[in-house]
């Protein structure tokens, strides 16, 4: 929860990890929104006050959501086990923080942390080498892939970065990684190739699927999976398995 106009500078290191990241405004109405299984960031760096308030309405709620509050320094002076908060993290804390505390605070709650968080950082790869991502599937084995069962017309390295980025839902990545990664380390070009083939994609998946990839200002790009994608995807495998044992 934040008011800032940048979601992405109240906790930079959050954006690179490889968690599904839903930002809410600092408001109660926001609470109803909440999925269950959540880790509530919440952004009390300049408005200790009104942080305050929203930790007290979330218990008084019955909400068992665990709160990380975000702070500068001189915040920690104000914050007492009185908030009832899950734990505190500075807003300039290294990714290897934010994924620590994400996963202590995910233990004490007895939740995983890809479930409290959001995608984990692997896609689901069934034994025929089909990833399914809502209506997007990902053929690792034929290099093909389609969406509602119509298959997509991409061009080798196209394919290659769509795959590996449905390979790694939720995490992002920088256009030199990409280019690393997809391309070669014996690759010469610059990353602008990245961009061109990013917005290629995008093209080939349509006005309704283009947001699949999301852009994360000033670090790179990140394949973001349907909410509903864990349970579209096992509906999916369960029928396929009994229509071929009949």
């Amino acid at each position: 929860m934040t008011f800032a106009s940048d979601p992405a500078t109240v906790l930079p290191s959050l954006v690179l990890l490889s968690h599904r990241v839903r930002v809410l405004p600092m408001d109660a109405a926001s609470l109803v929104k909440m999925p269950e299984n959540t880790i509530l960031f919440l952004d009390a760096r300049d408005d200790l006050a009104t942080a305050k308030t929203l930790c007290r309405l979330i218990h008084a709620s019955g909400l068992s959501t665990p709160i990380v509050l975000i702070l500068t320094e001189g915040g920690f002076t104000v914050v007492n086990s009185q908030w009832g908060i899950a734990d505190v993290v500075v807003a300039t804390a290294s990714p290897a923080e934010v994924e620590g505390r994400l996963r202590l605070v995910s233990e004490r709650g007895n939740a995983p942390v890809n479930a409290a968080s959001g995608s984990g950082e692997q896609g689901v790869q069934n034994e025929d080498g089909l990833i399914r991502s809502g209506d997007l599937v990902v053929d690792t084995n034929g290099y093909t892939a389609s969406l509602h069962g119509h298959p997509i017309d991409l061009a080798y390295k196209e394919f290659e970065l769509l795959k590996y980025l449905v390979q790694h839902p939720g995490r992002v990545f920088t256009r030199a990684q990409l280019l690393q990664e997809v391309w070669g380390y014996d690759y010469y070009g610059g990353t602008r190739t990245v961009d061109v083939h990013i917005r290629r994609l995008r093209a080939k998946l349509g006005g309704e699927y283009e947001h699949l990839i999301g852009t994360v200002r000033n670090v790179g790009y990140r394949f973001d999976p349907p909410e509903e994608d864990e349970h579209e995807a096992a509906a999916k495998d369960a029928a396929h398995g009994e229509s071929g044992e009949s």
